[in-house]
């Protein structure tokens, strides 16, 4: 009987915890809160953050020698991002490698969201 309570219970909490995870995860910003913008608009701001993280694990040697700061694998309303005027958009993260703790290269990228063209702005050493 004391094995179906605390199944039971354990149970419970796993559900409770992720509906408030679930809660807890979405963003002011998101299509559902903003009426005004086009759902269409977050899913090509994240391809072009896809787009830019992917350029960056691939001039950095690919993912077994990179890795993204993890605002480019969350939301795309946590990137570090700037739109421009001519229809692109401009990230500009940091990276480190997968054993390390500390970023050690920043990179930026420009991706054109009519074409689809990406741009490796920079690749540097953190502090350069």
């Amino acid at each position: 009987m004391y094995k179906i309570l605390i199944v039971s219970a354990l149970t419970l909490v796993t559900f409770a915890g992720n509906a408030v995870n679930g809660i807890a995860q979405t963003s002011p910003r998101s299509p559902a809160s903003s009426p005004d913008v086009d759902p269409g608009y977050y899913i090509d701001l994240n391809r072009a953050k896809n787009l830019a993280r992917q350029a960056a694990e691939r001039i950095n040697g690919g993912l077994g020698r990179y890795r993204a700061e993890a605002a480019m694998h969350g939301p795309v309303q946590d990137a570090p991002y700037i739109e421009n005027n001519n229809g692109t958009v401009t990230f500009t993260f940091k990276g480190r490698l997968p054993s390390a703790t500390r970023y050690t290269v920043e990179t930026s990228v420009t991706v054109n969201q009519n074409n689809g063209t990406v741009t490796v702005n920079y690749n540097r050493p953190i502090g350069n």
